[in-house]
């Protein structure tokens, strides 16, 4: 099999760690790759984590997971409580978790925050990816937001119009709780999707785009 330019053995899965510091921070920014991966090859087995997510956002977080996910050959969803905007305050704990992590899932593909996300809580668990996934492959996803952070991304992944749509669809019905903020909306999240199409020539017309700092090929 062949997944994101290097090969996995016959029959088995491609093994895909999702990070997130938000509940709805892995849908925006790579919810459209899951669904296609899951949709498009063999078996993907995805290991899904929110760092911060409590309450009415928790819940959120855990029905929206369910149906990203839903046809994944295997799939762990975990959802922790650490406090919003205070991420680099908690960074020893949480860099405690990563650890833990490391020994519980060794993946084929990372996708987390952008390096440069100006957001703190983003930037401290893509910190924390790197220092903790070494070896590995790490690809980085982008969040659109007021701070006008976004960058000049060097991967992208094609998606037809119908997949981007249920990607949003997932979205906007998952999570309720933030229906009140202006940005989140279906034509901005569709917007991002049809611009990084653009830059990829993509056959039909949408993508979603990541940052690949390092890819080490036939390992």
């Amino acid at each position: 099999m062949t997944g994101f330019g290097f090969d996995i053995p016959p029959g088995a899965p491609l093994r895909v760690l999702c990070l997130g510091a938000h509940s709805d921070d892995i849908e925006i920014g790579c919810g459209g790759t899951i669904l296609s991966l899951i949709r498009g090859r063999g078996p993907v087995e995805v290991h899904w984590v929110v760092f911060g997510a409590a309450e009415v956002r928790e819940r959120e977080a855990a029905a929206s997971a369910r149906l990203f996910l839903e046809g994944a050959a295997g799939k762990c969803v975990v959802i922790r409580r650490f406090r919003d905007g205070f991420f680099p305050f908690q960074g020893a704990e949480i860099k405690e978790f990563f650890e833990e992590l490391k020994g519980r899932f060794n993946p084929d593909i990372v996708l987390t925050h952008y390096r440069d996300d100006r957001h703190q809580d983003h930037r401290l668990i893509s910190d924390l990816t790197w220092n903790t996934y070494r070896n590995h492959t790490i690809l980085e996803y982008e969040v659109p937001k007021y701070d006008g952070d976004l960058g000049v991304p060097n991967l992208f992944v094609p998606l037809d119009e119908s997949l981007c749509r249920r990607k949003i669809g997932h979205i906007l019905e998952s999570f309720a709780s933030q229906r009140n903020k202006q940005w989140f909306t279906e034509d901005t999240f569709l917007a991002l999707m049809r611009l990084r199409g653009i830059e990829a020539c993509a056959p039909e017309r949408y993508a979603e785009a990541f940052y690949c700092r390092k890819m080490v090929m036939g390992r």
